[in-house]
């Protein structure tokens, strides 16, 4: 049988996002069992779901293992993945945006350093403004690089900001906000597209 394969991201946010799913008609009782599978299968609707890192989704959908995926908005912008974007879930609400100590000023006579795991997004955003950045790549605990004076300010998804203000850092300037976006195979599309569709619209009616 062929289904219609869904990637889901792990954690809080895949939960509430399969929560959408099952409510709008495409559950699949199985993924509630406590077991050790990594798919989950329902016949009767032809879907399978399986779990990914959410950094991940994007590239089971652009490759084709997965027909359609939910991937936050800044993995859409840091990675451009092929793929089409179908739906803002209106979930997982965060902002990326630039931080720094209180006592930061900017020095324009030289380049700034920026920490960040948002290389691209960090990049466009100062391009634009005609400034002279030094990239420094972290992957975790972004907020100790000013600390340390490893860089001047990071770039990184903020969502209550009560982490950078117990490291004394503030939001000094927002970039783009970011939620969950259901994206889609651009060949699943065309192959697919009626159930693709028929989902999508599912969705539609359940974003509050």
């Amino acid at each position: 049988m062929e289904y219609l394969n869904i990637a889901l991201p792990k954690g809080r946010l895949g939960e509430k996002v399969y929560a959408m799913f099952e409510s709008a008609g495409f559950e699949c009782p199985s993924i509630k069992e406590d077991n050790r599978k990594l798919t989950f299968e329902n016949e009767e609707k032809g879907i399978r779901y399986f779990w990914v890192k959410p950094s991940d989704v994007a590239i089971y959908v652009e490759r084709g293992a997965a027909d359609i995926g939910v991937a936050g908005k800044d993995i859409l912008l840091e990675y451009s993945p092929d793929v089409y974007e179908l739906l803002d879930l209106d979930i997982g609400k965060c902002r990326v945006a630039v931080a720094a100590p209180a006592a930061f000023r900017d020095n324009p006579k030289r380049a700034l350093k920026v920490a960040t795991k948002f290389a691209n997004i960090a990049k466009a955003h100062y391009t634009a403004k005609g400034r002279e950045i030094d990239i420094i790549h972290l992957n975790g605990s972004i907020e100790l690089a000013p600390i340390l004076s490893l860089s001047d300010v990071i770039v990184d998804i903020v969502e209550t900001g009560r982490t950078l203000k117990e490291n004394g850092l503030e939001v000094v300037e927002d970039i783009v906000p970011i939620s969950a976006r259901l994206i889609a195979n651009k060949a699943s599309s065309k192959f697919k597209g009626e159930i693709i569709e028929i989902i999508k619209n599912g969705l539609a009616k359940e974003i509050k």
